[in-house]
């Protein structure tokens, strides 16, 4: 198994990269994709970072958005984990700016992929795919739950969602007999390995310098980078994988206040400035009227969001870390990289 090709795409993003880290330390040759030759590098560097040998990394370059090097990437794979998607700088002005690239750039990973006789494709989905546009609720979601594009949820979530269901379409009607596994990871947290990670980490980074002054009343749940590439990686492998969705939670949800007081338990003196209160959701909502990112958040005010990591669990043997640990883990390895002084004013 572990002589086997695998290609992971959009090897230099945070899941990609620590994705690219746990198949090579596992002993899996890895072949990845990067949008830009530029990017090779700062890959190579994180990839060490993590603790594995890049020697044994090949890189290639493809772009979801175009067809060129897809043929070249897929060559001689057993195993695609497609973990890339499109991303925008800015909020787009039509939500096609964001679906379309984001279905398209899969299902063209699912071609080449089924063209090149390749076994099996794990899809990087999300939490944004199951529990978007639903009545609050009290029990957690599971992966039998689905977001109702329909009901005004935000773009990304929506994006997500219709990526996801054009290739489960895909796999059903013209797959041609290849597999499909599918992680859906909630808010993911861990150490950086580079300047690329996750907007739930903006978070904790925003806390420890102390650029928020108190944490708005919501409530996620979380899983470390680290546990998402493991269920990666056993979602390619495990046959009780093939046709299932994998929901990545870690545990309990936390609100953003339960955060900054693990920040300050396990991180001390680093985490000072890390806020002690929580903000009035009117206040929130006021400040949401000049900071788009808030405006996106105000339908969760007050709303948990609860999933459950059973299924992988009990399906992959997956045994994710406690969030506590993930947090603390996450706000050392902004310290050690020094981004911290880079966190935006909110």
């Amino acid at each position: 198994m572990g002589s086997e090709l695998v290609l992971v795409t959009g090897g230099s993003g945070f899941i990609g990269s620590h994705t690219v880290v746990r198949l090579l330390t596992a002993g899996h040759r890895v072949r990845t994709t990067v949008r830009s030759p530029h990017k090779e590098q700062a890959l190579r560097e994180m990839v060490r970072e993590g603790g594995a040998d890049d020697r044994e990394l090949e890189v290639v370059v493809a772009d979801l958005q175009g067809d060129d090097g897809w043929v070249e990437a897929v060559a001689g794979c057993a195993y695609v984990v497609h973990v890339a998607s499109p991303t925008l700088q800015t909020v787009p002005k039509h939500e096609d700016e964001m679906v379309v690239p984001a279905r398209e750039g899969a299902l063209r990973v699912l071609r080449a992929a089924r063209d090149a006789g390749v076994r099996r494709v794990v899809l990087t989905s999300s939490f944004g795919a199951i529990g978007y546009g639903h009545p609050p609720q009290a029990a957690p979601f599971t992966e039998e739950d689905w977001t109702d594009v329909d009901a005004g949820v935000p773009i990304y979530q929506k994006s997500k969602a219709l990526a996801e269901r054009a290739c489960w379409d895909f796999i059903a009607r013209e797959g041609g007999g290849m597999e499909l596994a599918v992680v859906n990871p909630v808010g993911v947290l861990g150490p950086v390995l580079g300047k690329d990670y996750s907007p739930s980490i903006r978070s904790i980074q925003n806390m420890l310098a102390g650029t928020i002054a108190g944490c708005p009343r919501l409530t996620f749940s979380y899983v470390d980078v680290r546990d998402v590439a493991d269920l990666h990686v056993r979602a390619m492998t495990d046959p009780a994988a093939a046709g299932e969705r994998f929901l990545a939670s870690s545990g309990d949800p936390l609100s953003l206040l339960d955060i900054a007081t693990v920040l300050r338990t396990r991180l001390g003196a680093a985490a000072a400035k890390a806020p002690t209160r929580e903000l009035p959701n009117w206040l929130v909502r006021l400040a949401a009227l000049r900071n788009p990112q808030l405006r996106i958040l105000l339908p969760q005010l007050g709303r948990p969001m609860s999933a459950s990591g059973e299924k992988a669990r009990r399906v992959l043997g997956w045994t994710p870390r406690s969030n506590e640990d993930s947090i603390a883990d996450t706000g050392e390895s902004l310290v050690r990289h020094g981004l911290v002084r880079e966190a935006q004013p909110v």
